[in-house]
């Protein structure tokens, strides 16, 4: 019990150190781009969906009030990332598309970035693999919970002054 005591303490230790490391380091991407660090991300979820999304889609995804999202897609609209278009089928809804060249371009940065992490799993097994990618899925279900559970309550108040 007491091993599993000290590795859960360094387990929470890491795993804020990992969380903060990719914050920044999402930072320093969009920095680079020119985007805000939610455009960012953003932006990689619709690289993972398989066509055009309403901007419905695009809270559900991100976690953000519609309102947020709207202006999101307002951002990457300005930045040549996203276009809007009527969908064919129900002229009444509104469908945020990527652009495909700005997309490629996007794709090549996270490329270029992305190079280290990839020989970084190279060292790891199969059954290793598949260990860290149950995790990964996992951790984005309680993110997802802990969001909602955070959008729920209200903020804090800031210190008397």
């Amino acid at each position: 019990m007491v091993r599993r005591k000290r590795l859960m303490a360094e387990l929470s230790g890491e795993a804020r150190r990992y969380m903060a490391a990719y914050a920044l380091f999402n930072q320093a991407l969009a920095d680079h781009l020119g985007l805000h660090p939610t455009d960012v991300q953003c932006l990689n979820l619709l690289d993972l969906e398989p066509g055009p999304v309403t901007t419905g889609r695009i809270a559900e995804l991100t976690g953000l009030t519609t309102g947020s999202a709207t202006r999101l897609v307002d951002r990457l609209e300005r930045a040549g990332y996203v276009t809007r278009e009527r969908d064919a089928n129900d002229r009444r809804r509104v469908l945020v598309a990527t652009v495909p060249g700005r997309m490629a371009e996007f794709g090549a940065v996270w490329e270029r970035v992305g190079t280290p992490w990839a020989a970084m799993f190279d060292a790891y097994t199969e059954d290793e693999l598949a260990f860290l990618t149950a995790h990964m899925r996992r951790t984005v279900e309680v993110s997802a919970e802990q969001i909602a559970g955070l959008r729920a309550q209200p903020a804090p108040e800031g210190p008397a002054g």
